[in-house]
């Protein structure tokens, strides 16, 4: 549910967002603050570029060169969205001329364009996949905000004190997430820290949090994460071995962070003084239908899956149609109450964060495609030899690039004649895989949510918080390695009576 805040935005900075448009009171603060070195640093981008765009022109070059064509048009990409603050250049249009210009420097490079078509026909179906439960989870949310159906949550949390509500907030995220997917999770948890925290820089820190609890609660379950979800459905992992191996190391992964955050001075700092935000807003009628519906909806998206087969998009587009059909019945008649509705609640979604969510991963399709992520993972391979030195490398670049391929490329290479069921390697990847995410904005889906809800540049996250999640990230693994290792068995009993 990434919203558009220009003017929010506006009214309280005084500043028009760079992604919004521009309106007369913007426009004159533009003015205000212009600076001659923003037109030099477009410049630069333009011509970067430009320069790029000359390069792939030359079809029989990129043909012969297609892997270094693409890995410098990501690059340029990826700075472009990196930057987007300094070169006010919208990073979801920066995201899809990326996608689109790799997708056809794979088209020149590829054996045939029938081929290239095909793969983009597969990568668009998975991807699709991902839109439409994006899309289904995010209005789902946005009706139930729109009835203030979140209070019966944030009425509950009576806690004012900054170090009390970072861990509360956090630990009610991670059990969550085990349940959820970590980013309908992340988007019902930003949603419900705009009712309970006036905008602040604390906020943004529990955000934060709020990221990376999601991520470490998606890890320790099959239906948490998709690249969980990945291992489970292929053999690589069991359910119930996989909840017993992998939740302390999760639960670390959080621990740390939260620990680490509760000495900033952001946290020591004087009591959130929500009241005002609280008191401006009531509960619509008949709103604790629509929150026990939406909720249950969206955890309801799993057993769809677990009874039917069908993927996750189709139960929560079956729980957006039951949703649509009650608030219609609910409210039948009532024309003041129209923002209460699907309709009004599709026009509130961010469509912005959806299209730049899908330039990211038509873009990274495009190198898995051309066998690049391949080339990465076996070039680990062969100079590593330590299977936790590879599935811990992988975690890092997943905060990179996206976990999915990632996985799909671990799983490629190794089977389970190399690595059994619940071995240490395929354990490690499923942690490392989705804690990894955390150590930067941009490296899970949870992060890309919230850097869309709460307008959080990547060098904020960089500055703030990447410290905290590696610290947890490490902590994690080196708890799953000593478990692993005490030389006295840990109780089976719990998996013997189930196996």
């Amino acid at each position: 549910m990434f919203r558009n805040h220009s003017i929010e935005l506006t009214q309280i900075s005084g500043s028009c967002d760079p992604l919004c448009s521009l309106d007369e009171i913007s426009s004159s603060d533009f003015e205000a603050t212009y600076q001659p070195k923003t037109d030099l640093l477009k410049a630069l981008a333009v011509i970067a570029a430009a320069a790029t765009g000359a390069v792939a022109i030359n079809q029989s070059w990129v043909a012969a060169n297609q892997d270094v064509a693409m890995a410098l048009l990501f690059g340029v990409g990826y700075a472009g969205i990196i930057f987007e603050e300094s070169l006010a250049f919208n990073k979801s249009g920066v995201g899809l001329m990326m996608a689109v210009s790799l997708w056809a420097v794979r088209s020149i490079g590829a054996p045939s364009t029938d081929i290239a078509v095909s793969e983009l026909t597969n990568a668009s179906a998975e991807i699709s996949e991902i839109v439409f439960f994006l899309l289904g989870a995010m209005t789902i949310v946005e009706i139930i905000d729109a009835h203030q159906g979140f209070k019966l949550v944030t009425d509950n949390i009576t806690t004012r004190k900054p170090r009390t509500l970072l861990w509360v907030i956090g630990l009610v995220t991670f059990f969550l997430s085990s349940v959820l997917d970590n980013l309908t999770s992340t988007i019902v948890m930003v949603s419900l820290l705009r009712k309970l925290v006036p905008p602040s820089e604390f906020r943004k820190l529990l955000g934060a949090v709020v990221v990376i609890a999601a991520n470490a609660g998606g890890a320790w379950t099959p239906i948490g994460d998709v690249t969980t979800t990945m291992l489970w459905i292929h053999g690589q992992i069991s359910t119930l071995q996989t909840m017993k191996d992998l939740f302390v190391p999760s639960a670390v992964s959080l621990a740390v962070p939260l620990a680490l955050m509760s000495l900033t001075s952001e946290v020591n700092g004087k009591g959130q003084d929500s009241s005002n935000v609280m008191a401006s807003e009531q509960m619509a009628p008949r709103g604790q239908l629509v929150f026990f519906v939406g909720t249950g909806a969206l955890i309801f998206v799993p057993v769809f899956k677990a009874l039917t087969g069908l993927p996750p998009f189709m139960g929560i587009l079956l729980g957006l149609g039951i949703l649509w059909i009650l608030t219609d019945a609910i409210h039948y008649g009532e024309s003041e109450r129209q923002k209460l509705k699907v309709p009004q609640a599709l026009s509130r979604i961010d469509t912005q964060g959806v299209l730049f969510f899908l330039g990211i991963l038509l873009s990274v399709s495009s190198l898995e495609a051309a066998g690049i992520l391949r080339e990465l993972a076996n070039y680990l391979d062969a100079h590593i030899s330590s299977s936790e030195v590879i599935a811990s490398a992988i975690g890092v670049v997943s905060a990179i690039i996206d976990n999915v391929p990632l996985v799909a490329a671990t799983m490629g290479m190794y089977d389970l004649t190399s690595f059994p069921q619940d071995s240490e390697f395929w354990q490690l990847i499923a942690y490392c895989a989705g804690t990894g995410g955390s150590m930067l904005v941009i490296g899970s889906a949870a992060g890309v949510a919230f850097m869309g809800m709460e307008k959080v540049d990547f060098f904020w996250y960089l500055r703030k918080v990447s410290g905290f999640a590696f610290a947890g990230y490490a902590a994690g693994i080196a708890a799953y390695l000593a478990i692993h290792n005490l030389p006295i068995s840990l109780p089976t009993t719990v998996a013997q009576v189930y196996n």
